[in-house]
Order: C-alpha cells, then sequence, then structure tokens
C-alpha cells in the first residue's frame, strides 16, 4: 500500500488519478481521540450491481514468469477481512499521520498523508476486502483521495484488489480513475506477504493496464533500526517499489511489527524525493468513525456515478459484521 498510491505528477501526465473531496471546513480524518502506546525501544538510530469473478490461475501464490501473482479466490473465506498480518495490521478504526516533504522545481513542499482503516467492506468477485481511506495533502490542500481495498488469505498474505481515486488542483476534481480486479484485465497484487524474507524476487503489487498501475516491491532489508517522530524501531523491513517497468529509482518504505508503515523515503534519481514519518498512531472513536463511515460512502455514490463501466458494476459498501 503506497501512501501516496500514485504520485500527483504521474497522474496528471498519465490520465491516471486518485480519489475525493474534503468536507469543507476542516481536514477528514483529524478528529481522534485516544493514542496507543508509543514505541519503548532505546535505539537512538535512525457498489451496487453485480459483480465479476475474479480470474483465477492457479492455487499457489508464486511469482509467475509473465510477473503477475497468482491469485487464488479459494485461498480467502470469511476472515478475509480481518487483515492482521504482524507487518501490516488494518485493525478499523486505526488512524496513521504521516507528515514529510515532496521536492517542485527545486522548493521543499509540505507533505501529510492520513491513512484511515474504516469499517466498511466491499465484494470484490468472490473476495471481501477491507475499505481503506487514504487523503493526501500537499502545502496544506487536498490534492489527492482515495479508496483502496485490500483482503488478506488464509495463508497471511495482504492483497491489494483495486482503488478508486480521486485528484484534485486548486480545489477541483480533475481525474478520477480507478482499476478494481477482475475488470479491464487487471489483476490483484500483493501489499504484504505473511513472512517477507530478503533474498526474494520482487512481487507484482497490482496491475491495472487501463491506467497504467503495475507497481512492484521487494524485499531490500531485515533486521534494520529506524527513528520517527513517533516512536524509535528496531527489527525493521524494508521494501522498495516502483511504478516503472525498468526503474531508476524506488520508494522505500519501513515497517514495524504490529505497527505498520513508519517511514517512507526514496532511492535513487527520484524527482519528487518525497519522505514521510509516522508522526501520529490513533484510534478513532465512534464520533470520528461515523464521520469517515458517512465520507466515504458519499464518495462512493461519486464513484458509482463516474465509473460506471467499472466501478459502477461492483457491489456497494457494507457495514463491517460486528464480531
Amino acid at each position: 500500500m503506497r501512501l501516496s498510491l500514485v504520485s500527483l505528477q504521474r497522474l496528471l501526465s498519465t490520465v491516471t488519478g486518485v480519489l475525493l473531496i474534503a468536507a469543507c471546513g476542516s481536514e477528514p480524518g483529524a478528529v481522534t481521540t485516544s493514542s496507543p502506546p508509543r514505541a519503548t525501544s532505546t535505539v537512538t538510530t535512525e457498489a451496487q450491481s453485480t459483480t465479476t469473478a475474479l480470474q483465477v490461475v492457479t492455487t499457489t501464490t508464486v511469482a509467475r514468469e509473465d510477473g503477475y501473482e497468482d491469485f487464488d479466490t479459494g485461498n480467502f473465506d470469511e476472515s478475509s477481512i480481518v487483515i492482521d498480518n504482524e507487518w501490516l495490521p488494518l485493525l478499523p478504526g486505526t488512524q496513521w499521520v504521516y507528515e514529510g516533504v515532496t521536492i517542485e522545481d527545486g522548493e521543499e513542499i509540505p507533505h501529510r498523508v492520513e491513512t484511515a482503516v474504516t469499517d466498511l467492506t466491499k465484494v470484490i468477485g468472490d473476495v471481501g476486502t477491507v475499505v481503506i481511506w487514504e487523503l493526501d495533502y500537499s502545502d496544506g490542500q487536498l490534492v489527492e483521495a482515495e479508496i483502496a481495498l485490500f483482503a488478506q488469505d488464509v495463508f497471511g498474505t495482504v492483497w491489494h484488489l483495486g482503488q478508486y481515486p480521486e485528484v484534485y488542483e486548486d480545489g477541483k476534481l480533475v481525474e478520477a480513475p480507478a482499476w478494481i480486479a477482475g475488470f479491464e484485465e487487471a489483476r490483484p497484487g500483493i501489499t504484504m506477504k505473511a513472512e517477507p524474507q530478503l533474498g526474494t524476487p520482487s512481487y507484482s503489487q497490482g496491475w491495472g493496464p487501463a491506467v497504467d498501475w503495475f507497481d512492484r516491491g521487494q524485499v531490500t532489508e531485515v533486521d534494520q533500526k529506524t527513528c520517527v517522530a513517533f516512536g524509535c524501531y528496531e527489527g525493521v523491513l524494508v521494501i522498495d517499489e516502483s511504478d516503472e517497468p525498468e526503474p531508476a529509482f524506488f520508494q522505500t518504505k519501513y515497517y514495524v511489527r504490529g505497527v505498520g508503515n513508519v517511514r517512507v523515503g526514496f532511492r535513487g534519481p527520484d524527482p519528487e524525493q518525497e519522505t514521510l514519518e509516522l508522526v501520529n498512531l490513533v484510534q478513532l472513536d465512534q464520533g470520528a468513525m461515523a464521520q469517515v463511515r458517512a465520507d466515504v460512502l458519499e464518495m462512493e455514490k461519486r464513484a458509482f456515478a463516474a465509473s460506471r463501466d467499472l466501478y459502477g458494476q461492483t457491489l456497494a459498501m457494507e457495514n463491517r459484521p460486528v464480531d
């Protein structure tokens, strides 16, 4: 899961987009309550009509020679919306807040990303997914918002099954393309393996040819140490991601067990040089969750209207079943 799932610059240049509009007056997702304990390490170094079945290739999750990941809906059951992968736990109500900078015309621009796990689910093909809501701010202005869909298989691997984005420029919606696994040749990809290991090949994080989505990831470091505004950590997993067939640069993400992504950096001549670090991790209260739910459902209404032939062919979101 990218923090900025598709960069604004790339989205505008390739006619691909990302998601939703902020409510007037204040930034969505800003209403939070109790914060979980910070790290204690002493390290000081750094949806509404018929659905289409997903293509089943084999029963394994080993990378194929064509670069895609084998995906079998038989590896998912009713627990697919319980995402408890130790490197990427997606508990409903969890919100990660990141701050950093990007480089535009040689100038550092403040950057903020808010990622929340909703209490909504959405069935894609025969697989239940968890709905994630991400808001991306540049210099205080919403430039990108996104509904992203994830599911965990019975082995513990977290899969990305699609996204609906809306991209904004000067407060106006400029693009709202989407890719959904099973439609327009799009395929699911792996966001986090059950047991990520150093030395393993890169893997597809999803493929949406209609919008040029073909990100790949690869484990490049393990057992690292890093400090961010929210705390210091050890045993850190590092994954390099790229959205180019033959990448010259990579987005680098740092993951911590039980926390998720805590830092984003880059490697190589990245023109945006995006850096982000975790500044807050909270559990939203009932009021904040109700607002998130309402905003996401309103966004889905726009998705059904704006993407009739794609998103409009999926089932509507539902409230997560009560345990």
